[in-house]
């Protein structure tokens, strides 16, 4: 899944979460999270267990046309998780009964149509989730630079899978690779750095613009280097993003030296009171002490 699936991935309906995924050309909602909001249970995946006993004893096709899909559990670990498309799910409604039934299934279909028009129109994508970052408190100029990466990231990640890289696995061990070489850092340890401690946390939505123009500079290097050198194997793949890395890692060298501090900034977004805000570096230092 691309950065700008993955940010689409979590849906909210009256301050509930629903995760959800891309299959087959249309979202597939975790049956889970829905039953969680129509009913609150105290234990979800107990009441669709003993429901989904029911309906097949029944001979509904609901059960049978629910799939088995990977969603990202509390941990932050992949685990297979019962999901349905809209049609599914608006059967799966009708077995529950709810005051809440209603408002969920016109919910439900704005969702699902907002995402075909925005298949349609990307622009309209685009649009939403810079909506989404204004009412956070992000700054414009940061705004256009942090959608302006998420499209060279999806440029990289198809170049990528057009070399034959599928695995989630692979993609997190090249995307690393890219930010050893920029940053001297893996994402993992740059979000520690940083003192994110959430695995919802994306750390370039706590980057500074520079964090971010270094951040596009690799990417955009590495995919038109293997574009040029068409990679075939992990290994390739790996020489290629440290390069196109280096690049990037270089001028950020060059940059520091000119402007006499560091790129690498222990700033984040964390919300600071009531007005977010990229948060100081004794800002960020009190805060990460407070956690620990």
């Amino acid at each position: 899944m691309s950065e700008n699936e993955d940010k689409k991935s979590l849906v909210v309906f009256q301050d509930k979460t629903i995760r959800r995924t891309w299959h087959n050309d249309e979202w597939y909602f975790s049956v889970v999270d829905v039953v969680a909001v129509l009913t609150d249970s105290v234990n979800p995946g107990s009441y669709w267990r003993k429901l989904k006993q029911r309906l097949t004893e029944e001979g509904s096709q609901v059960v049978t046309n629910c799939h088995g899909l990977k969603l990202p559990a509390p941990d932050g670990k992949m685990r297979t998780t019962d999901c349905a498309n809209i049609k599914g799910m608006f059967r799966i409604i009708q077995s529950i009964p709810s005051p809440k039934a209603e408002p969920f299934k016109q919910w439900l279909a704005q969702v699902g149509y907002d995402r075909v028009r925005e298949i349609e129109n990307p622009e309209l994508a685009q649009e939403r989730m810079k909506a989404l970052y204004e009412q956070k408190g992000y700054p414009k100029d940061w705004i256009d630079k942090r959608l302006r990466g998420i499209a060279i990231r999806q440029n990289l990640t198809d170049e990528w899978k057009e070399r034959g890289i599928t695995e989630e696995r692979d993609f997190a061990i090249l995307t690393a690779e890219i930010s050893k070489a920029t940053f001297g850092m893996t994402p993992s340890a740059y979000k520690a750095y940083k003192g994110l401690d959430s695995p919802n946390q994306n750390l370039r939505d706590h980057m500074t613009d520079l964090e971010l123009i270094f951040t596009m500079l690799g990417e955009r290097v590495t995919t038109e280097l293997s574009r040029q050198e068409k990679p075939t194997d992990m290994p390739g793949h790996k020489s290629v993003a440290k390069r196109g890395g280096r690049v990037a890692g270089n001028a950020r060298k060059e940059t520091e030296k000119e402007l006499g501090r560091s790129i690498i900034s222990p700033k984040n977004f964390l919300p600071n009171g009531d007005t977010p805000g990229l948060l100081s570096e004794d800002e960020t230092k009190r805060n990460t002490k407070k956690k620990d």
